[in-house]
């Protein structure tokens, strides 16, 4: 990506344009800011093959109509004193911008163009797709919060991640279902503590970074691909599944420091039946990453592949283990910090 000035441009524009949106004090300059941020990911999406160009449109065509819906919403709440019930109408006003909010972000029910865009993307715009360009999103719908509708996102969201992945052999939708159940999680946090959700986001964009750099190094696409490529370096493909539990949550790991915050929080605030759910739900994604675990580390894979061309450096190999420490014992490392302090 960064060899092109273009997309290096395209890429600062992005930058700028999420900064547009959270620092805007009206609707219509974070609107501005979310068109401002479609325009210039479009090109940054487009690597020159079918599939990126279809996800490219796909994603283009969703994003418009989310903005449209949130650019009506913001015009009519312009002209609501004209309105002679103004309750009905700013119910209705805040309904359609979360709508659209939730549609941009991703989350379930209007995840339908996620995983299907997420496929004909690159490792690096998928990992862009995943965290920086929910940024957004998701701090105007902090703004915004209507708990009746949010409540059952929130819920759709967790059980279409957990169940919609089991039956996943490509490693990106695997990685979009559980973008959809972690973006469940920080609407919660975000429903039950407005800034809780922003240490959740740090988490998970650490940790998707960190799965997301192998995957890129490797060119890895599919779970097959997993077994046979680490033969040959056993450290490498430990990391990579340990990571892969964090991810997903394990409690000795990085990723639990989130999901343990938020559980907290719900429990302080005796949202038990929600907890409940979340837990159970979680516990399946949890499933799908231990079977592949188990199947990686229980069979000699011993099959041919004739595409092993690997470019990798000791720097890039001496970052990526640095980090993988950081996400396998974090959990361990700020409990002794926290202990000293």
């Amino acid at each position: 990506m960064f060899n092109n000035s273009s997309k290096i441009l395209f890429f600062l524009i992005l930058i700028m344009s999420t900064m547009i949106t959270i620092s805007s004090n009206s609707w219509l300059g974070a609107w501005m800011g979310l068109e401002i941020n479609l325009l210039s990911f479009i090109p940054l999406m487009s690597d020159n093959n079918l599939m990126s160009n279809e996800a490219s449109l796909k994603y283009f065509l969703t994003q418009a109509l989310a903005s449209s819906i949130l650019l009506f919403a913001t015009i009519l709440f312009m002209y609501k004193n004209n309105f002679m019930n103004q309750i009905f109408i700013n119910n209705y006003m805040n309904m359609m911008i979360l709508s659209s909010l939730l549609m941009k972000s991703g989350t379930a029910p209007f995840h339908f163009w996620f995983p299907n865009v997420m496929e004909g993307l690159s490792w690096m715009n998928s990992l862009i797709l995943m965290t920086w360009q929910k940024i957004g999103p998701l701090m105007l719908i902090s703004y915004l919060i209507i708990k009746s509708m949010l409540f059952w996102c929130i819920l759709l969201s967790i059980i279409i991640g957990s169940l919609s992945g089991l039956n996943q052999t490509s490693l990106r939708k695997l990685m979009t279902f559980s973008s959809i159940n972690h973006l469940g999680w920080m609407l919660m946090s975000m429903y039950s503590n407005e800034s809780l959700w922003i240490t959740y986001f740090m988490f998970y964009t650490f940790l998707s970074f960190n799965l997301i750099f192998l995957f890129n190094m490797f060119k890895l696409f599919h779970i097959n691909q997993l077994f046979s490529l680490f033969f040959f370096n056993k450290t490498l493909k430990f990391s990579l599944f340990l990571n892969l539990l964090s991810l997903g949550g394990l409690p000795p790991f990085l990723g639990f420091i989130p999901k343990w915050l938020t559980i907290q929080y719900l429990s302080f605030n005796n949202q038990l039946f929600m907890l409940t759910i979340m837990i159970i739900f979680t516990l399946i994604t949890l499933f799908f990453y231990l079977r592949l675990c188990y199947t990686a580390f229980m069979l000699n894979y011993f099959e041919n592949n004739w595409t092993f061309n690997i470019y990798w450096n000791n720097f890039s190999m001496n970052l990526y283990l640095f980090f993988s420490f950081i996400s396998s014992f974090g959990l361990f490392i700020i409990s002794f910090i926290y202990y000293l302090i």
